[in-house]
């Protein structure tokens, strides 16, 4: 009988003992656990860092970076920029006009003029990769007034003397804002072509910023308001696969009006510099044309007085009114808000103005002749 106790005794030992291992086999002393936690959120945290920055730019001309084969000006801040000149010589000119490209583009995409027209007027043009774009320096620290600033360094070193015109598309057209609050004195002219709208100007009546905003792609909305309310995020939100970026940026077909699709065969001549637009990244040009253009500005462009009170010079507008990437509404407030801008709306048009036949020369001549 004793041996039988001590079988039983001995079999409850190895049971508990076995129930005391699993038992004990999940879990972990508190401070154990507190420790993993932390570690797990740091590796989040350094994955989430590492998600939102973007690579450094190739610079041009820098021993890993795409080379230089334009002509370039060095800037009041070293920086360099590139430029391509077009039409007569400046020296024989009687008008000059710094051109400024739209998003996605560079000083290859000039306005079209007629060589007719050019040489009967005596059009001189400059077009110049804006920073990071092409062939230019990054300007990491870009701001409102930077780009204005880098147009008047170009004209002063090309001598363009003490006043000259410019014209802007698209994006390029929203920084001709920009060169009307800066550099007014140093502008005989100026023509914005469906300029990118900034939802967020003070200016606007709320039924007129919703209206334009709610006119947009759904991904395009998600897009700007990351742009000017999470800056920070910019660059990871259009590179990530999880929700639809900007439909700019990806060139989705919706975003494009009948009129725009039918011109796009006009732009298969971009396939010969195409990578050269974005050689030094996509966040020194596209981001940061984003974040600048609808972050907060310290001006409002419908506050801004005329610069040519007595008619020496004028402003125009050019907008579609089918333009799918800027909607028209927000143009047509501003045009009511400014009356000495030269408001043309095209019926029919999308943003894809400068590439229609003919409209080159038409937006030039009301800007030097005063022909509409």
């Amino acid at each position: 009988m004793a041996g039988v106790n001590r079988k039983i005794s001995a079999a409850s030992a190895r049971a508990h003992t076995r129930k005391s291992k699993q038992n004990t086999s999940f879990h972990f002393p508190s401070g154990m656990f507190r420790k993993i936690l932390v570690v797990m959120l740091m590796g989040l945290l350094a994955w989430a860092y590492q998600a939102i920055q973007p690579s450094p730019p190739k610079i041009c001309g820098s021993p890993d970076g795409p080379p230089v084969t334009a002509p370039r000006i060095k800037l009041r801040d070293g920086r360099h920029l590139a430029y391509k000149e077009h039409g007569v010589p400046k020296d024989k000119a009687k008008y000059r006009i710094v051109f400024v490209h739209g998003f996605d583009s560079c000083r290859h995409d000039a306005l079209r003029l007629s060589p007719e027209m050019v040489e009967e007027l005596g059009i001189y043009l400059v077009s110049f990769d804006r920073a990071g774009y092409g062939e230019s320096d990054p300007n990491l620290k870009r701001t409102l007034k930077s780009t204005a600033l880098d147009i008047e360094d170009l004209a002063d070193q090309l001598e363009l003397g003490p006043k000259f015109y410019v014209i802007g598309y698209s994006m390029g057209g929203q920084i001709v804002w920009t060169c009307l609050k800066y550099i007014p004195h140093r502008l005989a002219g100026a023509v914005l072509i469906s300029p990118v709208i900034n939802y967020w100007w003070p200016g606007f009546p709320d039924n007129v910023s919703r209206e334009g905003y709610n006119q947009q792609l759904s991904r395009d909305q998600w897009a700007v308001r990351v742009a000017h309310y999470a800056p920070w995020l910019t660059y990871w939100w259009n590179t990530q696969k999880w929700f639809p970026s900007s439909s700019v940026i990806a060139r989705h077909p919706d975003v494009f009006s009948p009129q725009d699709k039918e011109l796009l065969p006009k732009l298969l001549g971009r396939k010969q510099y195409e990578a050269q637009i974005k050689q030094q990244g996509n966040f020194a040009t596209l981001h940061l044309d984003m974040i600048v253009g609808f972050g907060k500005w310290e001006f409002d462009p419908m506050d801004l007085e005329n610069p040519f009170p007595s008619n020496e010079g004028s402003v125009h507008l050019w907008h579609g009114d089918q333009d799918w990437v800027v909607p028209v509404t927000p143009q047509r407030y501003i045009a009511k808000k400014l009356p000495w801008i030269h408001y043309h709306e095209l019926p029919g048009a999308g943003h894809m103005i400068p590439a229609a036949d003919g409209s080159g020369d038409l937006i030039v001549k009301a800007l030097l002749l005063g022909e509409h």
